[in-house]
């Protein structure tokens, strides 16, 4: 077992490391497929909403409409949502919240909405996520698409597009680094702090 001392926002943690699971090659290869699929089940990028969930969401978001932008010949709408206020621990929290702006500038009524984010885990993100969305107009569709669905749901929430299925232990988490918010493109199996 390797621990790391990595890079994130401005301060040093250690990580306790047990795999790599994707690289840099590894992440834009599934992101590639990821935005294949999307195009294949929508027909096309013509209605489609992508809305990539800060923080880490809003970056492979990006990416993936670049990608469709690249095979599709069409760029489809982008925004950035935040859930914090939609949270169910909203209020149990002790501190204070940091709340960041939802960007959405398109009209959301009968658009077909891909979800973005980095990892599936219990479900309750999304469910917060799905919120804010009815609150902002009447999609045709809400489809998920997902970097990594490491288990352990709590709500019967599941993912349309799932760039990798990483079964994990509770004593264990998935964290995704990317280049805009990390320095790197990876994917990481890590021992979760103060679970050894």
């Amino acid at each position: 077992m390797e621990t790391s001392k990595a890079f994130a926002n401005g301060d040093f943690f250690y990580m306790d490391i047990k795999a790599k699971i994707i690289d840099e090659e590894g992440l834009n290869r599934t992101l590639t497929r990821l935005a294949h699929e999307i195009l294949e089940k929508n027909k096309g990028a013509k209605n489609l909403v992508l809305i990539g969930m800060r923080t880490r969401g809003e970056f492979i978001g990006e990416r993936i409409k670049e990608k469709i932008k690249e095979i599709d010949k069409s760029e489809p709408n982008f925004g950035v949502l935040d859930i914090t206020l939609y949270r169910d621990d909203f209020r149990t929290r002790l501190k204070q919240p940091e709340i960041s702006v939802t960007n959405i500038t398109v009209d959301l009524n009968e658009k077909d909405i891909i979800l973005i984010d980095d990892v599936l885990y219990t479900g309750r993100t999304v469910r917060a996520a799905l919120d804010a969305l009815m609150d902002l107009g009447r999609p045709n569709t809400i489809q998920f698409c997902v970097l990594v669905d490491r288990g352990h749901r709590e709500l019967p929430i599941k993912a349309d597009f799932v760039g990798k299925n990483i079964p994990t232990s509770i004593n264990e988490e998935i964290r995704v680094r990317i280049k805009e918010t990390d320095g790197e493109d990876a994917v990481y199996l890590i021992n979760a702090p103060g679970k050894n």
